[in-house]
């Protein structure tokens, strides 16, 4: 599966963006699909997941209750609404999918085998 992620930007702490990551080449519904950030120096981290037909999401402690995932089959297409944004929220956020993961994996990077190429989110205080 390919992915794209878009709709990262520059935003004031306290505002709101919207990324989206479009899914093509195989099944979307098949795939477990999360969000990811990497902040200057530091690691991957986690963000949230969503499972392949779960309605609920799953997250990082430090975005809960400020960021929602979705997914929409119809569009091939994850989200990731985040409002409430902080500066320490500023990275670049990749979309990941995997087809075989298992709920107990679902927020480590190295469980997850196809990786979009990431768009940059900065927040400014």
């Amino acid at each position: 599966v390919q992915l794209q992620a878009f709709g990262g930007g520059l935003v004031q702490a306290g505002g709101s963006l919207r990324l989206s990551c479009a899914a093509s080449g195989r099944t979307f519904s098949d795939y477990t699909m999360a969000w990811f950030r990497q902040a200057i120096g530091r690691e991957r981290e986690f963000v949230a997941a969503i499972g392949r037909k779960a309605p609920n999401g799953y997250y990082a402690d430090s975005v809960k209750g400020r960021f929602t995932v979705s997914r929409d089959s119809a569009k091939n297409t994850v989200y990731l609404l985040m409002n409430s944004l902080k500066p320490e929220d500023t990275a670049v956020y990749y979309c990941a999918a995997d087809r075989h993961l298992i709920t107990s994996s679902r927020s480590l990077a190295s469980a997850y085998d196809y990786w979009g190429q990431g768009t940059q989110v900065t927040v400014s205080s």
